[in-house]
């Protein structure tokens, strides 16, 4: 081996070394928390921050400096994390979506705190910890791994460790502390990545946004890993550093040298784009639930008050007008969050890249560098910039049609890290590249009139994707995915619509924040901004537009007021605080403000009692209570799709298309859940499936609903085949269904649940919600109440509304009955023969034995993923009966 291979695998094996210990610490505290720290990084910055304070400004020995370090601070920074901020955010419930967001909320909470302590320049005097030969560091590495592995295979605390991460219910049922065991897991991984911090900070710049953001690339060593396995993360963490270190051996020329150098000198980040894209998803477990609270309204005169604050700085001057100009700029490029987290759910950290391309495409446009096009006046470029933009939103949209949750939040982290790295970082795109604004608008108070022009603009976009058809579908994708497709939704389209959009909003924005800033900025879009941007539209309110505004002028005014980082500090604090204020800061106050307000009675005057007495005079007579029966005689639900209704053939059920499966098999991981199931769903009748725990009832309702693919055989609606087709897909053909855990979408009203199931079903009637809603008892007042918050047994009504709006022919039904009780299940059982009659075609996966006597017309009985009896309920319920008498 050469002089310079072996010093350049000796300089591979010291970086290798210190991404395997993130990875370790990664692991660690995902498999004793199931939270991926986010703030992993930020704790080694500010770790490696505090040893150089104590041995460099505080003249302290170096191995004082360690103990207190790594022995002391970094354990008990981690202990704090768990027991004041991911502790309560279990006990209320362990919505991983505030989870991801207090972790994020640490980050900059941490980022911001060491740039007010310590500066934002870079500090290239921090004591080496280990000397520079890597085999002191990759010695702690191995033997780190091997003594974490030790104890979680051989030792009591490893044994309830991996209990905890198996099922942390059951752990605690079975007497283990799982707080204690998650205060450990934290511990550790906060020492870890303190060591790494202060191993890499004698070697890298020391500044509180390039360390976390350098540690957090190396993620993928631990997604690689799956999580989970120890020798994986440090094997792949020590390939990927030698790898790197000897691609610096090659010098490519031609035009793309600097994008292939980039590209060696980064190979984490390449390893960090393969892992969160192409490798099978990390974190599905934790898909990100939406809590179930209807949405706090904005206030009265709340717009008013903004309108006047932003038209506040037109009289301003000097510098305080220079800073006012980024505030709309920024504010646009927050709205995009509010579209593509707040309106759809989805986990966007990458907001902040589009935003770059956007200022990049802008500045090139105008310019006459962007290949194949001429020079452009400055708002032709900006208009420009967005339409290129607009479609790149796919890069993190395609990945979101099959990822959720922690899954979703890596791909899009990735993708702003690789922009960030392999396009904002190339000589040839921003060297001397400056952006002027556009003529006639050159001072800062006429862009500032132009800006609130485009803001107007911005704002009246967001507001389109709340009304209407599609921002009903966008709530519901929000609120429910799997129910939203179950109502027709286009969920993977509407996904990419919302990136898209997004997209779009974010390279607006960005734009003008490079205007009014007059040159582009690479550093203004880092990744690191993107998680402060993210973590600020959450905290004050992702579905609000206003909050999106709110935020713009505290990240702006707090930073130009006052030394940088406080901006960031306090989001940080309002993050970690998420779990007990789920609904953000105003809901927080309002709540409070309600339990300060005395309790006084209301008192109306005489005008006010002649009023209520008129409008009691005049309002309906409202609907039955929960439990009550519908009404009699309810109306036909009228299939528009041609299948026959109330009024047309003698027999509803006739020429009906049949739901039928054959010969269906399912397998997980080697178990056998479905054997060669046949089945046969008739028009007008109620089939019923019943049969033990694990019997693979569920299986075969995913195989027909759509939500599962069966690994053999076919299901068939008429004389098609639906075997591939997606959920929404088939509720689209007539095929609905319901879930044994509600799927409702809570910040939708009753109404706008139903008309949800109407619109995507393709319903050409605007009387088909109505229809439903009066056919389950849900019209007047009850309809136009938000869905949060109901009882059970109004919400399983407003499901099963949903399903009918849309006509279907056939209607499979889990669990209806969960939940309810005796009355409840009896004005059921009379709706569901109501539809059978009709023509509606029933199948009913349900454990309540009585139920499917009084209700099926033929019941299927399954065992070990067969069907082993089938026949009339009275003949089939006896023989079982009868079988389980003789046993």
């Amino acid at each position: 081996m050469s002089s310079l291979t072996y010093d350049l695998t000796l300089a591979g094996l010291s970086v290798g070394s210190a991404a395997a210990l993130t990875g370790i610490g990664l692991i660690v505290t995902y498999r004793a928390t199931g939270v991926l720290n986010f703030a992993h990084g930020a704790i080694a910055m500010v770790c490696a921050y505090v040893l150089r304070q104590c041995v460099v400004e505080w003249g302290w020995p170096l191995w004082a400096g360690a103990v207190v370090t790594l022995l002391v601070l970094a354990p008990a920074l981690g202990v704090v994390l768990e027991r004041f901020v991911f502790r309560p955010l279990s006990v209320l419930g362990g919505d991983p979506a505030q989870t991801l967001v207090a972790s994020i909320g640490v980050f900059v909470l941490l980022v911001g705190g060491a740039a007010l302590l310590w500066g934002q320049g870079a500090r290239d005097d921090a004591p080496e910890l280990v000397p520079a030969d890597p085999w002191g560091q990759l010695t702690v590495v191995l033997l780190l791994a091997a003594g974490v592995g030790a104890v979680i295979r051989w030792t009591r605390f490893g044994r309830e460790l991996r209990a905890v991460v198996d099922d942390r219910g059951l752990a605690v049922l079975g007497g283990i502390d799982a707080d204690r065991v998650a205060a450990a897991g934290w511990a550790f991984g906060a020492f870890t990545a303190g060591l790494t911090g202060v191993l890499l900070a004698p070697y890298v710049r020391l500044d509180p946004y390039g360390l976390p953001l350098l540690v957090m690339e190396v993620v993928a060593v631990a997604v690689a890993a799956r999580m989970r396995s120890l020798p994986v993360a440090v094997l792949t963490a020590l390939t990927i550093g030698v790898a790197q270190s000897q691609l610096t051996r090659l010098h490519p020329s031609g035009r793309g040298e600097a994008l292939l150098q980039a590209v060696g000198a980064n190979l984490f980040v390449v390893a960090l784009l393969v892992a969160a894209l192409a490798l099978p998803r990390v974190g599905t477990r934790d898909a990100l639930p939406r809590t179930a609270t209807a949405r706090v309204p904005t206030p009265q005169g709340a717009w008013i008050v903004a309108v006047v604050l932003f038209l506040l700085p037109l009289g301003f001057a000097g510098s305080d007008l220079h800073t006012s100009v980024q505030v709309p700029a920024l504010g646009v490029v927050l709205l995009s969050l509010v579209v593509v987290t707040g309106r759809s759910g989805q986990i966007s950290l990458g907001q902040a890249a589009y935003a770059g391309l956007g200022a990049l495409f802008t500045a090139l446009l105008a310019a006459g560098r962007f290949p194949g096009l001429p020079r452009l006046p400055e708002l032709a470029a900006l208009t420009l910039a967005v339409v290129l933009v607009a479609p790149l939103g796919l890069l993190t949209g395609w990945p979101a049609i099959t990822r959720r949750g922690l899954a979703l939040a890596l791909a899009t982290f990735a993708v702003g890290v690789g922009v960030s790295r392999f396009v904002f970082a190339q000589p040839y795109a921003t060297s001397g590249l400056s952006l002027e604004r556009p003529e006639g608008f050159d001072g800062d108070r006429a862009y500032y009139v132009l800006e609130l022009g485009l803001l107007a603009l911005a704002l009246l976009a967001t507001h389109a994707l709340r009304r209407g058809r599609t921002g009903r579908a966008l709530a519901a994708l929000r609120d429910h995915e799997s129910g939203a497709s179950a109502a027709g939704v286009r969920v993977p389209a509407l996904k990419l619509l919302a990136f898209v959009a997004g997209a779009a909003l974010a390279a607006l924005g960005g734009g003008m924040l490079g205007m009014g800033l007059r040159a582009f900025d690479p550093t203004a879009y880092d990744p690191v901004r993107g998680l402060l941007w993210f973590a600020a539209v959450v905290v004050l309110g992702a579905d609000s537009a206003l909050g999106a505004l709110g935020a713009a002028a505290l990240l702006v005014g707090l930073d130009a007021g006052a030394r940088g980082g406080v901006a960031a500090a306090l989001i940080g604090v309002l993050a970690v605080l998420v779990g007990r204020f789920p609904g953000g800061p105003y809901e927080a106050v309002r709540a409070v403000a309600g339990r300060l307000r005395p309790s006084r009675p209301a008192v109306l005057t005489p005008l006010g009692a002649e009023v209520k007495q008129r409008l009691h005079a005049s309002r309906r007579v409202p609907a039955p209570p929960d439990g009550a029966p519908p009404p009699q005689g309810p109306p036909a639900p009228g299939h528009e799709r041609g299948t026959g209704g109330a009024g047309g053939n003698a027999d509803p059920a006739e020429d009906r298309a049949v739901l039928t499966a054959h010969d269906l098999h399912a397998r997980y991981d080697g178990f056998t859940a479905l054997a060669g199931v046949d089945l046969t769903v008739p028009p007008g009748r109620i089939t019923a499936i019943i049969g033990p725990n694990g019997a693979g009832k569920s299986t075969l309702f995913h195989c027909l609903a759509g939500t599962l693919r069966p690994t053999q055989g076919q299901v068939r609606y008429g004389d098609r085949d639906i075997t591939h087709l997606s959920p929404h897909a088939r509720t689209r053909l007539g095929i609905a269904r319901t879930f044994q855990e509600l799927a409702v979408f809570p910040t939708l009203t009753v109404a706008e649940n139903v008309r949800v199931g109407a619109e995507q079903g393709h319903i050409a009637d605007p009387a088909a919600t109505a229809r439903a809603l009066r056919l389950l008892g849900l019209d007047d007042p009850v309809q136009d109440s938000p869905a949060a918050g109901l009882p059970t047994g109004t919400l399983r009504r407003v499901e099963l509304a949903r399903a009918l709006a849309g006509s279907p022919g056939v209607l499979l039904l889990d669990e209806p009955a969960a939940g309810l009780d005796t009355a409840e299940v009896t004005a059921l059982a009379r709706v569901l023969r109501a539809l059978a009659a009709d023509g509606t075609a029933l199948l009913v996966v349900e454990h309540d034995l009585d139920l499917v006597a009084d209700l099926a017309d033929v019941v299927h009985v399954m065992t070990a993923g067969r069907v082993i009896a089938s026949g009339p309920p009275a003949h089939v319920l006896d023989a079982l009966d009868a079988r389980e008498t003789a046993l």
